[in-house]
């Protein structure tokens, strides 16, 4: 803390008490409610805290000022009293008001549910707010409205809460993944390779750059395409006869005179069929920009940055099994971007994956280690994260706590793809599905919390997929009819990861991705890991916003990332 501090705090020893943010001049929120005490033990501590009112009302006809008082640090507030002769409690009290204050933690009266209390004795910063235009009110308010105020919506208890449990996932993520051994690799996010094939992918261009100017010069210019290429037609026609002109008069020896003439014609002739090529070369230009075939039909990618096609990446595996098959063990967390039109709960144009890939592991091992990653996060949150989880389960869904702790618990069924549909079909008797069930089909939603919810009652792993809706790299099982693919299913949520075995064997993945009718050219960096000391290898993508959808309870994924991006939603 700062030296002016000193007099206030002197002989005090916070160290040992509380918990200071170190690089900023405050005690935590948490370190002081979350004490087993409730912060009891605190009276006679002098110190500072900031934070953001959550609610505030003026006592003693004016003469002070309760406010709740929240840093973020935890879903509890403290509260701080202060005396109208400190500082002028109309700029405290409104809702969201920032104050960064300086005070002595007292024992409140008997009787209140508070165990400690802040009495302010220097007010150091105040963020006033103008209460009649705060946009968050004191009630409750939707989620689907929250999503207009993005860059506010943070200061909502339930966001913050999504936000602390967030943070906690991601950290778990790391530990349990440094505590086995396996190195963060950082993948990019532009690629030339579609992983899934499905081609939803946004293109990165930067042929639009110049998209404006160039339709405004066209504009301005008022040129007709058609009218352009025979206007330059008829140009070339003047230049050829003028040329000719000039080598008649020099086969005839006129005068000097005659012939510079001449030459200056044929000159000004040229430089105005330059002109015009110059004005098509525009035209072709801005088509370019606008992501249009030029007029011979071709996008020519040459003159984009990259000198060819880019996408933002829907997944980091492709690129992290280069290191995998170097490293060993390795993994990749970062956002991936899906270009689907699709407005569901379930879906976002940008999120975040988790995708390990370990050498030398087969499927076995790939479901093992997936098993107890979620379990890990489960138990984590458990851990790390009770109050939050104390919070969702009071506003959300009053189950969390106990699904966390099931599934941190339980050993996950397994069951192949075969024997899954076997059940499905005997259910779909006497149960109606909006999806029908036979082999071959990709599992719904229905139907995978159909095996977890009713039947299993626990996380199923689903193996041994039908290679036909599958990806180009997993493994084709020696029935050539199914891939070495598994899917982890959770109650309420349904697949929340999906991987497989890798084929290893070149000649069998050149046939795959030539039998999914993609292009070589792009995979064939791939392919070179099975042409150059191929390796077994597996690994696993975990959907970071299905698993916080699945901690909380929370019903719509666009709800658990900090700034959705869905279509016609960007902002920020």
């Amino acid at each position: 803390m700062s030296s002016d501090l000193a007099p206030t705090l002197d002989g005090l020893s916070l160290a040992g008490t509380v918990e200071k943010a170190e690089f900023s001049q405050r005690v935590l929120i948490r370190s002081i409610v979350n004490r087993p005490d409730g912060g009891e033990g605190l009276a006679g501590q002098v110190i500072r805290v900031g934070g953001w009112v959550k609610t505030g009302r003026e006592q003693g006809k004016g003469a002070f000022a309760f406010l709740e008082l929240n840093d973020g640090s935890c879903p509890a507030n403290l509260q701080v009293m202060v005396d109208s002769e400190v500082y002028k409690l109309s700029d405290l009290v409104p809702r969201g008001t920032c104050i960064h204050v300086e005070g002595e933690l007292k024992l409140p009266p008997e009787g209140t549910k508070q165990k400690i209390e802040l009495r302010v004795l220097k007010v150091l910063h105040v963020g006033t707010v103008d209460a009649a235009k705060y946009p968050l009110p004191k009630g409750k308010i939707s989620l689907e409205v929250l999503r207009d105020f993005s860059h506010l919506r943070s200061r909502t208890n339930l966001i913050s809460a999504v936000a602390r449990i967030r943070n906690a996932l991601a950290y778990a993520t790391h530990t349990f993944f440094q505590k086995h051994g396996f190195l963060y690799i950082h993948t990019p996010i532009i690629t030339t390779s579609d992983c899934e094939g499905a081609g939803e992918m946004f293109q990165v261009t930067t042929l639009f750059s110049e998209a404006e100017k160039l339709v405004k010069e066209m504009k301005q210019s008022a040129v007709d395409p058609a009218a352009l290429e025979a206007e330059i037609k008829d140009a070339e026609l003047i230049v050829k006869e003028k040329g000719t002109a000039v080598a008649e008069l020099k086969s005839a020896k006129a005068s000097k005179d005659a012939i510079k003439a001449a030459v200056d014609v044929l000159k000004k002739s040229q430089e105005d069929v330059k002109k015009l090529q110059e004005k098509f070369k525009l035209l072709e230009r801005v088509r370019l920009s606008a992501g249009l075939p030029t007029r011979d039909g071709r996008i020519d990618y040459s003159e984009d940055f990259f000198a060819r096609q880019a996408f933002l990446t829907v997944s980091g595996q492709l690129q992290v099994e280069t290191y995998a098959c170097a490293l060993s063990s390795v993994y990749t967390f970062g956002p991936t971007f899906r270009a689907e039109n699709s407005h569901t709960s379930r879906h976002l144009a940008e999120f975040w994956m988790v995708e390990p890939e370990i050498a030398f592991a087969d499927l076995q091992d790939d479901m093992n280690c997936a098993e107890a990653y979620v379990k890990f996060l489960c138990q984590w949150l458990l851990d790390h994260c009770f109050d939050d989880m104390e919070l969702m389960a009071k506003n959300v869904d009053g189950t969390a706590i106990d699904r966390l702790k099931a599934v941190a618990s339980s050993d996950f069924h397994r069951i192949s793809y075969t024997d899954a549909v076997a059940i499905l079909e005997k259910a779909s008797e006497v149960k109606k599905f909006d999806n029908k069930v036979e082999w071959g089909i990709d599992l719904a939603s229905e139907h995978e919390r159909y095996l977890t919810d009713e039947v299993f009652k626990k996380p199923v792993i689903v193996y041994n997929y039908p290679k036909e809706i599958k990806a180009f790299y997993m493994k084709v099982n020696e029935d050539q009819k199914t891939v070495a693919a598994m899917d982890v299913l959770v109650p309420r949520i349904g697949e929340l990861v999906g991987g497989s075995q890798r084929e290893e064997n070149y000649e069998v993945l050149k046939s795959r991705i030539l039998e999914l009718g993609l292009p070589l050219e792009p995979y064939e960096w791939y392919l070179d890991l099975r042409r150059y000391g191929t390796v077994p290898h597996s690994g696993f993508g975990l959907g970071f916003e299905r698993m916080l959808l699945f901690a909380t309870g929370i019903e719509n994924i666009r709800d658990v990332i900090p700034f959705p991006r869905y279509p016609g939603r960007a902002d920020l």
